[in-house]
């Protein structure tokens, strides 16, 4: 196969440096491939491979996972109500492996020998690469020269000044990686516990103020329309939604975690309508789930999210995790009213037909139509038999 190499590419400095590298001081045939997750628009995708070219890349190609990413990723991350921590809707760490998936499957194609991306050792992504390659193509070698040189992010941009590559390297100082569910930001405030990033760091500003109520609709858990329209489909319907909500520039926040190696990471990130998306989308079931199904999904779409974090997206038992939480939507729909204001948003309320406050049973402290006085009286006195018993064996107070 001689040293004919695929890399994954996205036009950032890593990669940048892994290009320009590979081939005049590694002697490798590269091809950059860029796995897009629905980040990126036509333009940017031109301008990327217009700069695989520049910096020496055989061939460069664009693969379209976009699809295959929300069918198979992050419909279930909705149904689950997915956020790490609480906080980020793991938004690099599940696009990974699809971005993997797609790189190993054309380095296949083309009979490369070789495959490489431009991870440090510092980091998640690299076993997210490295485990997905192994999996697949055990057979193609893996290649990673910012890891295996310790390369800091300087260094990366001395040896393309030194070698003749003009970019704008003050720019290149974030490392930014977006996707449809969400854009990572790293840069020097995030390698610090106290300081946070300035604005301009994200890529969304601010440029609508006056507040703004949408209808949010979903059916059996997928989001469907906004504001009574439909979408061609749920990659369409995000991408909308984001358009919307991110002149708000909503969705900024720093995540705190603890990666696969054992460290502990902080990234910022950018994720207006992955976050709209999966508060609204809780906010339904709230209204429309039993309380045992809330619980038990809870627990499972945890387990859910952990394992895509942590680079297990292949594990079996996720397969299995998906059949149930899908399951759990067969009555997840309606609409959800959400406030847009500057960098925050409101949850209003929910319409469904399968809102089980409508039960008519009762009003929650206001009045009672379905039990008595007495019944809520014995039923009280059978509850507390349990607890009547342990304290007065062990005489407790």
């Amino acid at each position: 196969m001689g040293k004919k190499l695929v890399l994954a590419f996205s036009g950032g400095l890593d990669t940048s440096f892994c290009v320009k590298y590979l081939k005049e001081e590694k002697g490798f045939e590269v091809y950059t491939a860029i796995a897009n997750t629905g980040g990126f628009s036509k333009a940017e995708l031109k301008t990327i491979e217009e700069k695989a070219y520049r910096l020496g890349a055989k061939k460069h190609v664009t693969l379209d996972v976009t699809g295959e990413y929300y069918d198979k990723c992050i419909r279930y991350m909705v149904y689950g109500n997915v956020l790490r921590n609480n906080t980020y809707p793991i938004s690099v760490s599940s696009e990974r492996v699809f971005q993997a998936i797609a790189s190993i499957e054309y380095a296949k194609k083309i009979g490369a020998g070789y495959i490489a991306h431009g991870s440090t050792g510092a980091g998640n992504d690299q076993v997210r690469f490295d485990l997905t390659f192994q999996v697949l193509a055990p057979e193609i070698e893996i290649v990673t020269p910012i890891r295996d040189l310790m390369l800091s992010r300087q260094e990366e941009i001395d040896f393309l000044k030194k070698h003749g590559v003009e970019d704008d390297f003050e720019k290149m100082q974030y490392s930014i990686n977006q996707g449809i569910w969400g854009t990572s930001v790293g840069g020097k405030e995030t390698l610090t516990s106290d300081k946070g990033l300035p604005n301009e760091a994200y890529p969304s500003q601010l440029e609508a103020e006056a507040e703004k109520i949408i209808e949010l609709g979903f059916e059996k858990g997928e989001l469907k329309t906004i504001d009574g329209k439909s979408f061609k489909n749920g990659p369409k319907t995000i991408q909308a939604l984001e358009e919307i909500a991110s002149k708000y520039a909503i969705g900024r926040d720093i995540h705190v975690g603890d990666t696969i190696i054992g460290i502990k990471g902080r990234v910022g990130f950018e994720a207006a309508a992955p976050l709209i998306i999966i508060k609204a989308h809780h906010l339904l079931e709230k209204h429309t789930l039993t309380k045992w199904q809330a619980y038990w999904k809870e627990q499972l779409a945890n387990w859910y999210g952990m394992f895509l974090h942590e680079a297990m997206y292949h594990e079996p038992v996720m397969r299995n995790i998906e059949t149930f939480l899908e399951a759990t939507q067969e009555n997840v729909s309606g609409k959800v009213f959400v406030k847009l204001l500057p960098y925050r948003f409101e949850l209003q309320g929910i319409e469904s037909k399968h809102d089980l406050m409508k039960s008519g049973f009762g009003e929650y402290g206001e009045t009672v139509k379905a039990w008595s006085a007495d019944d809520v009286k014995g039923f009280t006195k059978i509850l507390g038999n349990s607890l009547k018993i342990y304290h007065k064996v062990n005489k407790k107070i």
